[in-house]
């Protein structure tokens, strides 16, 4: 499965729980939802994967916590806030460069329509015709 048909499963499934559940619960209700959604849809999920920080070669910990990994290729970073603050792109962004992907999506389910409350961030994977963020 390309990594454009994750993706528009995980989008899918975002809109199907939002629609159902609406705006306002935690994002720990969010994210144990999508990730039972999107096994009910055949994908392989992992929840809270630790991402280490490796500096000068050296594992220094931990590092950090991706709320969702996709087919081990699709990062899934879940919010349920007023308004998206400008570092969670860039947190996406830090979280898949050390994690050695190239796609994640940034959902936030505290919005009325939650089609405007997803944002796709691609490191170092070039598509042409998409309107998502992009970093390096």
């Amino acid at each position: 499965m390309s990594i454009n048909a994750i993706s528009g499963k995980i989008v899918n499934a975002a809109v199907a729980i939002h629609s159902t559940l609406g705006p306002g619960l935690l994002e720990s209700a969010y994210e144990e939802t999508l990730a039972y959604e999107l096994r009910k849809r055949g994908l392989r999920v992992a929840r809270q994967v630790s991402i280490p920080l490796v500096y000068d070669g050296v594992k220094m910990g931990e590092g950090y916590r991706a709320d969702l990994i996709v087919e081990d290729l699709v990062l899934v970073e879940i919010k349920s806030v007023e308004e998206l603050p400008p570092v969670a792109f860039r947190q996406v962004l830090t979280y898949l460069k050390l994690a050695g992907l190239h796609l994640g999506l940034l959902i936030n389910f505290n919005v009325p329509l939650v089609k405007d409350g997803i944002r796709r961030v691609v490191r170092g994977l070039p598509e042409a015709g998409t309107t998502e963020q992009r970093g390096d």
